[in-house]
């Protein structure tokens, strides 16, 4: 728009300044007005014939000069058009074409620092970009997450209609960061309601929210100002244990954290012969047990087993 009105601007200057070589077939005269409906109906190739340029100057003008402006406007329309109309039914129909085919993603509600240092890890831990699908209401945080692969869609997650479009009933996991905790609980109830057995992990800023979080249906809560504070303090003990918990927590790392369900040929066995990591607990029915409980001597199906492995690669 401000490069048409500026080339409009332009004609009409030039129209005025060269007035004596424009002939009104009405009246004789060229006012203003004259000159401003000559510059419209000349640059939108309409031309009703009333006003004509009659000196060589004025038509060698409106040869060169006005003629490929008539170009430029419509190529300024040709891709509003395309920009409007013919790009967001594409989008749409991409958008549809993905929904349709969204199954065990992962949905990442808001993409701020921490839910892009979140895709990131995802990633580097194996997932495909394109299996994560953010949610955010900010263009520039979509762009970021698209320039990583991941499929995106502008919507308020608070919304029903925005998380059944994104088919969160098939998601294996959503993860909630939208800045106000409120908003990440409301988020939360929204995404418990539609997806019962999703599982759903959710960051808050404040220790109290800790409880109505976990209340509202997630199953993992992060409060990261809290963690931060507990690494912080643990240079009381030793100046390495928080960085061998950093180290623990990404795949960037020379060791990680991993939990997984017990193997068949591990049942019977106590933790602390596994051979490929160094076991550290395990969680039957729902009750974590220490590598120094009874329980943890004798391995049982179903056991979900966290250890210690080196990171490969």
């Amino acid at each position: 728009m401000a490069a048409a009105a500026g080339l409009l601007g332009l004609l009409v200057l030039f129209h005025w300044l060269e007035r004596d070589g424009l002939q009104d077939t009405y009246d004789g005269h060229v006012s203003f007005l004259d000159v401003i409906y000559f510059t419209m109906i000349s640059a939108t190739t309409t031309g009703y014939g009333d006003i004509v340029p009659v000196t060589n100057n004025t038509r060698l003008f409106d040869a060169l000069v006005v003629t490929p402006i008539r170009i430029l406007f419509l190529l300024f329309f040709i891709g509003t058009a395309y920009l409007f109309v013919a790009q967001r039914t594409w989008e749409r129909f991409i958008m549809k074409r993905i929904q349709r085919s969204l199954c065990d993603h992962i949905l990442v509600i808001g993409y701020g620092t921490k839910n892009s240092r979140a895709v990131q890890e995802i990633i580097e831990r194996g997932a495909e970009p394109c299996s994560i699908v953010v949610v955010d209401t900010d263009e520039e945080r979509l762009e970021l997450a698209k320039a990583v692969g991941c499929t995106v869609l502008k919507a308020d997650a608070t919304h029903d209609e925005t998380l059944k479009a994104v088919h969160v009933e098939r998601a294996k996991l959503v993860i909630i960061s939208a800045g106000r905790d409120d908003t990440s609980i409301l988020v939360c109830l929204t995404t418990r309601h539609l997806a019962p057995n999703v599982t759903i992990s959710l960051a808050v800023n404040q220790q109290d929210n800790e409880i109505p979080a976990r209340r509202a249906g997630a199953d993992v809560v992060v409060n990261p100002l809290d963690f931060a504070g507990l690494l912080l303090a643990t240079t009381h003990a030793g100046q390495h244990i928080a960085d061998y918990l950093a180290d623990l927590a990404t795949m960037k790392g020379k060791v990680r954290l991993v939990e997984r369900q017990v193997d068949p040929h591990e049942v019977g066995k106590a933790l602390k012969d596994l051979t490929e990591g160094l076991g550290l607990r395990i969680i039957r029915d729902g009750t974590p047990y220490g590598f120094w409980r009874p329980q943890a001597q004798v391995l049982e199906p179903g056991d979900v087993i966290m250890e210690i492995r080196p990171t490969t690669g």
